[in-house]
């Protein structure tokens, strides 16, 4: 019999009992029943700091009876990191290139007041610190008319990414995608900023709008969600530090 289409997918079920860390040439593994944790394409997990692989065997520790891949933040990345960016570095640097190329931060609203100062007190801190210390200077814009932005800005953005190991650029690009933004992203990655305001910054508009209209269940359930995201990229960038 063919499966409905809204059928939900079976989960897979936990097939290991304990989880440990060790140290493994060129950094640090993950041991599932004493095996090496591996990414979906069968390759050893890597992991460059032993504060990374802990934060990693925790959501493994974690789970229950069945896996929950989707609340395993740092292992996909992880996954990423290993398996994906290695051979499409130039690729994923370019992606955080585009987001700097229409960055949210660089379109502010034309109306009401209070939210072009908000953004302007907000958002202009977080620019003039990615002028001073990153070279990084962006026209704003005014709406929503796109806005061309300087192409040494956009390489300088490329060429901060590329200065990242595998598992720094895993995050940047995570980041940029997760608040729309490669100012944001750069500003977690040096710590400027947490995660969680970056997280903040990226939606003060519809934190605004929140806050004249109400809050629906279905946005607060999916900015929890984003908000979970966050959380597990701060801890991504501390581990990598660590």
């Amino acid at each position: 019999m063919q499966k409905g289409f809204h059928e939900p997918v079976e989960k897979p079920k936990r097939f290991y009992k304990t989880v440990e860390t060790t140290p493994v040439d060129g950094g640090f593994g993950v041991l599932l029943d004493g095996r090496n944790l591996r990414t979906p394409g069968g390759v050893r997990l890597v992991l460059p700091t032993a504060a990374l692989a802990e934060e990693i065997a925790g959501e493994w520790r974690a789970q229950g009876e069945t896996i929950e891949m989707a609340d395993m933040h740092a292992t996909r990345l992880a996954n990423t990191a290993t398996g994906a960016v290695p051979n499409s570095r130039e690729a994923t640097a370019g992606q955080v290139m585009d987001y700097a190329a229409s960055d949210l931060l660089l379109y502010f609203a034309e109306e009401p007041q209070a939210l072009v100062e908000r953004q302007t007190e907000q958002w202009g801190a977080v620019l003039l610190r990615a002028e001073e210390e990153a070279r990084l200077s962006f026209v704003r814009a005014a709406g929503i008319i796109h806005q061309r932005q300087p192409e040494e800005s956009l390489e300088r953005v490329r060429q901060i990414a590329l200065g990242l190991d595998d598992f720094g650029l895993a995050g940047l690009a995570f980041g940029a995608a997760l608040f729309g933004s490669s100012i944001l992203a750069i500003a977690v990655q040096r710590s400027w900023i947490t995660a969680e305001q970056a997280f903040e910054l990226s939606r003060l508009d519809e934190a605004f709008q929140q806050e004249q209209w109400g809050v629906d269940a279905e946005a607060a359930e999916r900015t929890d969600r984003l908000r979970s995201e966050a959380a597990a990229l701060e801890r991504w960038f501390k581990a990598l530090r660590t």
